[in-house]
Order: structure tokens, then sequence, then C-alpha cells
């Protein structure tokens, strides 16, 4: 058995192959910084999936959901794919959005599109019909704001009301001569490709790979393992 618990990387799966490179980019870099047993799982979409890796993973186990909000995966599926699994003893730590790394990622993200002050600012989320992860996204938005000293608004990609594509066109109506798009997105895919038709006139690119999210999901882990440790 392991002395220090596995990291499971929990992330949603896409049948982009380069979202799923850069999902399995990402665990290797998160092994490196934590210098622990790291392993992947998919909670949706591809195999193999959350359950099938925890139960064939003996020893303590961490899991860190490579989620920007705690919506449906994070707080009904993951933890329910843990129990069906065998594996209730788990620890699954908080998703990644509220770490500031991963703000500081997208302010980058936006600088590298061509962001100028004074541009007004979308940031675009995947959506969710969770109040409670909808409230996670408004508070991002808010703390990018601060970062920027400007005001920053949400629009959705899949689930959700404003979209993307609404929130640009509604800023240009006010008189924004210019609307950028932050992505709150960590892999390139199906959403990410829907911001280019949002009309836009520069869009981040999403937040992977990017070491400072591995130095997210590692904080987290060692956040979580410690205790167990102490």
């Amino acid at each position: 058995m392991n002395r220090h618990p596995t990291l499971l990387l929990a992330v949603h799966g896409t049948r982009n192959p380069h979202g799923t490179a850069v999902a399995h980019s990402l665990a290797l870099r998160v092994g490196e910084l934590t210098r622990r047993p790291t392993r992947l799982a998919f909670a949706d979409v591809l195999a193999p999936t959350v359950g099938e890796v925890a139960a064939d993973t003996p020893g303590p186990l961490v899991v860190v959901p490579a989620f920007l909000a705690s919506g449906y995966h994070v707080r009904t599926d993951i933890p329910d794919q843990l129990l069906r699994a065998g594996r209730a003893d788990a620890v699954l730590t908080p998703a990644l959005g509220a770490h500031p790394a991963v703000l500081d990622t997208a302010v980058r993200r936006l600088d590298q599109a061509g962001y100028r002050p004074g541009d007004a600012v979308v940031l675009a989320c995947a959506g969710t019909t969770d109040p409670r992860a909808g409230a996670e996204l408004s508070r991002a938005a808010a703390r990018l704001a601060r970062l920027l000293g400007a005001p920053v608004t949400t629009g959705f990609i899949a689930t959700g009301r404003p979209t993307v594509a609404e929130q640009v066109a509604r800023l240009r109506a006010r008189g924004h001569r210019r609307v950028a798009v932050a992505s709150w997105l960590l892999a390139p895919g199906l959403f990410h490709d829907r911001l280019a038709l949002a009309g836009a006139d520069a869009v981040a690119r999403p937040l992977c790979p990017d070491p400072a999210v591995a130095r997210a999901v590692a904080d987290r882990y060692h956040h979580a393992a410690l205790p167990q440790h102490a």
C-alpha cells in the first residue's frame, strides 16, 4: 500500500483529441510536481471513469476535480461514482475555480489574446443549472473584474442565459467599441470552438496547458493529503 495517497485527477472528458491530450499532459505535470502516484479519470464522455479508476486504486485516495465550479459532476456525479466503486473513504477536494492561480491564468490568457485596457469583458463559462455553482461563477467574474479594474459579465456556452454571444451583443449595444472574451474553460473542445462565433474582438484560449493550473491541482492535493499524514 502506498504511504501517501494516490492523486486521482477527475476531468470532464471531450471527444476533441487535443482536449484529451491536454488532460493527459496536465496529469503528467501534476505527478511531476507532487511526486506522488497520479492517475487520470473521466467523469463523462470517455473512459476510464472516475469509478473504474477509484475501484482499481489501492490505498488512500485524494480526488481532485478539474472543474471550475461545483456543479453536478462535483457535487453529485463524482461522489456517486466513488460510492458505487466502494471508495467512500476517498477525499474529494474543492473544484479549481476559486484557486488564485487559475484566475491569474485567465488574466494571462486575456492579455495573450489582445485584451486592451478599457475593453468590455465577458467571462465565458460552460454553464450550470446548479444555483450554487452559478454563484461561484459570478464570484469568479467579480474577482476577475477586480484584477482588471473593469466590469466583467458572465456569459454561458451550453447551459444558461445569457449566452456569450448575447452578452457580446448587449455590450456593443451599450456603446462598447471592443469586447474581449475571457475563457473559463480548462481545455480545448466544442465549447471553446463556439466562442469564435460570439462576435468578440478578442477570445482567450482555454486555461490549459499552463503550469499554474497544474500547481493549483497539486495545491488542492497537498491540502487534502497532509491532514491524513500529519
